[in-house]
């Protein structure tokens, strides 16, 4: 029989108390900054493509090659554009705040707290331009085909595009405001 070499084992140093818990801490904070990042991002993708699909889009008619005219100025679709992508920001807002509360901001303490707000805060930002984006590039190229190709006198929709470029902030408002009303609501009374 051969003889294995036994190699002893070496023990950790010892580590000041709380250490291994802030570094689970840390991590956790990260994990949850992370998630609520690539959440945000997603619904604002499915924002996106909600607010592309459903906003109305004002008609454009081809005058000569290349170039068309709206072809009702009073129209009321650039508006209603404005406010479905302010709808959508409103829902998704919510959703953030109260979700990202309940599973985010609320089982945690201190530094953690404060990072998984922000996050949710932040993400809500993300996720704004994320449907401002996807939503404006839903119909361009349509669009863009219809303009090259089209005879002269063809009726084409245009594609969106954000009139109130302030409705950007409604999404993380909105999260904002649901995070300070249940953070307050949880604090004790004073008396």
């Amino acid at each position: 029989m051969s003889e294995m070499a036994m190699v002893p084992e070496v023990p950790e140093p010892p580590q000041p108390p709380g250490l291994r818990a802030h570094r689970t801490t840390a991590r956790s904070a990260v994990a949850w900054f992370a998630a609520s990042l690539a959440g945000s991002a997603v619904l604002g993708l499915i924002g996106g493509l909600i607010w592309g699909e459903f906003a109305p889009r004002a008609l454009y008619q081809e005058v000569g090659a290349g170039t068309a005219e709206l072809v009702n100025v009073e129209t009321r679709a650039f508006f209603g554009a404005d406010v479905w992508f302010c709808a959508i920001a409103v829902v998704a807002g919510l959703l953030t705040g109260i979700l990202g509360y309940r599973f985010a901001v609320a089982p945690r303490d201190g530094a953690a707290r404060a990072a998984a707000t922000a996050a949710l805060v932040v993400g809500a930002l993300v996720g704004g331009l994320l449907m401002l984006w996807l939503g404006e590039r839903i119909g361009l190229s349509a669009y863009n085909k219809d303009l090259a190709s089209s005879p002269d006198g063809a009726y084409f929709s245009h594609s969106l595009a954000l009139g109130a470029k302030s409705a950007l902030a409604f999404w993380p408002l909105c999260t904002a405001i649901v995070l300070l009303i249940a953070e307050w609501g949880t604090r004790p009374a004073s008396g």
